[in-house]
């Protein structure tokens, strides 16, 4: 079992064959399905109140919700004291998708220049060092998913 919360209005929450939207979702929908709740649910959007949702959508004793998405700066994250301790789930983020950059990355390099790894669909801007602002902005407004920032061009 798991679910994803994609974006705002979007919720997908796949056991099996059978998937839902967030405009059909309610917690107990989830639960009834799940008999109990999701064993992970990843959060990919970085919105403090989807955290909340995936982590109460989560499997008491062993649900796992991972954190992959990137809030606002100075974004706050509201959980229970007593529900974290007492409900026996984990809630983790994972930046880079847990890779170790000094041992990982030149692995991932040369895998990309084999043309083994694919990355480039996933650029969805170019932007020159002088527009690094534009970049941020993109960024923030939920415009991009990758941008890369050429100092030469």
């Amino acid at each position: 079992m798991w679910g994803q919360i994609f974006k705002p209005g979007l919720v997908v929450v796949a056991y099996a064959l059978e998937f839902t939207k967030e405009a059909d979702f309610e917690e107990h929908v989830l639960m009834e399905m799940t008999a109990g709740g999701a064993d992970y649910c990843f959060e990919c959007v970085g919105i403090a109140s989807l955290v909340q949702e995936a982590f109460a959508s989560c499997r008491k004793g062993w649900g796992k919700t991972i954190v992959l998405g990137v809030d606002k700066p100075g974004a706050q994250l509201n959980l229970s004291s007593f529900e974290v301790l007492h409900s026996g789930k984990i809630l983790t983020g994972s930046l880079y998708g847990g890779v170790k950059t000094k041992s990982d990355l030149p692995l991932l390099l040369k895998r990309y220049t084999d043309k083994e790894l694919v990355v480039d669909e996933f650029v969805t801007h170019d932007i020159r060092f002088e527009d690094i602002n534009k970049a941020f902005e993109l960024l923030l407004g939920g415009k991009c998913i990758r941008c890369v920032i050429w100092m030469d061009k």
